[in-house]
């Protein structure tokens, strides 16, 4: 069976097009469907026959296929098609030759990663809490707005925001304003998130950035944290996207769960 490759053509806004991109994965054999504006990713890669299921988008729109291909004990194919394209570059793909990751498709290399879940949802980065999690969800209404002045006033009312949601990580309440749990080590600055040295470590991660500006984050690895707030509703940004959770929610590791194959080394 070929692959099996669902391209988001809302991801990012860099060359090669979409078309493009269904030109080349088209001519290497494996099979594309352009995600509409009412698809489902999950229930498309559910009900596709293939023996590998890809995505080509940004960070945003890789989990639900990933979690599809764990699912089906099919091995995942990552095509840098977004913005950022995080998991992309943690994995060493070239973030700026998504038609060079096609090769991926039929690779005898890959690499067994680890997944996180937050709840029962996949997560492959990382779930944020606090201030950056409120932020996307402003960013997120005003984007179906499309009103860029709002998303620029979204960014200023929520740095001037001096308390937050309040968070509690393992039943400890944190007067923190960025609380973010990471799949493995994440090197960080404060509001930057850096490169993950490994990917296959079994640990989640959570970094906690204390203080109305805060400048160091405190650093936690566990197998599972349990978050909660104060009332029934909790924000969150999982993967870079906007999630109200139940709270408390528990996230947790899942080692080595997931098979991603990779463009052979001489391509």
């Amino acid at each position: 069976m070929p692959g099996f490759l669902l391209v988001n053509p809302k991801s990012g806004s860099r060359r090669p097009s979409a078309a493009e991109l269904v030109a080349e994965a088209t001519a290497r054999g494996i099979r594309v469907h352009v995600l509409a504006e009412d698809d489902d990713p999950a229930a498309l890669a559910r009900a596709a026959e293939a023996d590998a299921l890809g995505m080509a988008g940004g960070d945003g729109s890789l989990a639900a296929v990933a979690e599809t291909a764990l699912e089906r004990s099919l091995p995942f194919v990552v095509v840098p098609f977004g913005t950022r394209n995080h998991f992309a570059r943690d994995l060493g793909l070239d973030r700026d030759d998504p038609l060079a990751a096609l090769a991926a498709f039929g690779s005898a290399r890959s690499r067994d990663v680890d997944v996180g879940r937050v709840g029962e949802r996949l997560f492959l980065n990382n779930v944020s809490f606090g201030l950056y999690a409120r932020l996307v969800h402003r960013r997120e209404g005003h984007r179906r707005r499309r009103d860029a002045f709002a998303r620029l006033r979204a960014l200023w009312i929520t740095l001037r925001a001096r308390h937050p949601e309040p968070i509690v990580l393992d039943g400890n309440p944190l007067h923190a304003r960025v609380v973010l749990v990471a799949n493995n080590r994440y090197e960080l600055d404060v509001f930057n998130v850096g490169e993950r040295a490994r990917l296959d470590e079994g640990k989640l991660y959570a970094y906690v950035a204390e203080g109305w500006w805060p400048r160091t984050w405190d650093e936690r690895a566990a197998e599972g944290f349990r978050i909660g707030a104060p009332g029934a509703r909790l924000h969150a940004a999982v993967d870079g996207e906007p999630e109200v959770l139940e709270s408390p929610v528990e996230l947790r590791i899942e080692p080595a769960a997931l098979r991603v194959l990779l463009p052979p080394e001489s391509e």
